[in-house]
């Protein structure tokens, strides 16, 4: 058997190193997600009451998106922010890029194949108290940027989710349930929305995988 040169080993060597040590670039994730004992905290402070004026809901009350900058709008500041590698044309839509969806493992290339979902659903947010709500307050609430409320997934999962609270529904990825539920417990402690029983229930339980 012919001897490999010292040199060409190493040399074989470092490349093997260079694609196992060099990571994936980190996805990005919505600012202000809470610590564990902090989402507990703010879980334990939180009205507990019973959803109502479902039959008044109008997805229209929640103007969305806006522009933020430029000819960006709110989708696409999170396409931005939270994929990897993305490019963007004059209108401000991705020509390429990449979407990692934290709540089924999945990630994507085409733009129209992710969805931006409020993890705590608009039709949620009304029952839970933002039906006294006014249209500014609405409009701040379905473009909020500064908080954990919006996050680029996948359409499919988005669809399967959709008004659901974590009682009735949990991203598949189960290993997302502890940063999920800390993002939920945030959105509705910021905005001072109420819990019902069983999605407090949920909640803690998915706390507990933390």
């Amino acid at each position: 058997m012919a001897r490999v040169p010292k040199a060409a080993l190493a040399a074989v060597v470092a490349v093997v190193l260079s694609v196992v040590l060099v990571p994936r670039p980190a996805q990005a994730t919505p600012p202000n997600i809470p610590s564990y004992s902090t989402a507990v905290s703010r879980l334990n402070a939180l009205t507990v009451a019973a959803e109502s004026h479902q039959s008044s809901y109008n997805r229209d009350l929640f103007p969305h998106w806006i522009t933020i900058t430029g000819t960006c709008n709110t989708r696409e500041q999170v396409l931005k922010r939270d994929g990897s590698n993305v490019v963007v044309d004059a209108s401000c839509y991705p020509t390429s890029g990449s979407w990692y969806s934290p709540y089924d493992g999945l990630t994507r290339t085409t733009p129209s194949q992710i969805d931006i979902d409020h993890v705590v659903p608009l039709a949620e947010a009304w029952r839970s108290g933002a039906w006294a709500w006014s249209t500014a307050q609405r409009q701040t609430y379905a473009n909020d940027l500064g908080g954990p409320e919006l996050w680029a997934v996948t359409s499919t999962v988005n669809q399967s989710k959709g008004d659901k609270d974590p009682a009735a529904w949990k991203p598949p990825r189960a290993a997302f349930h502890c940063t999920y539920a800390r993002a939920w417990i945030q959105v509705k402690w910021y905005y001072q929305l109420s819990v019902d029983s069983a999605e407090k229930s949920a909640l803690s339980s998915m706390l507990s995988t933390c």
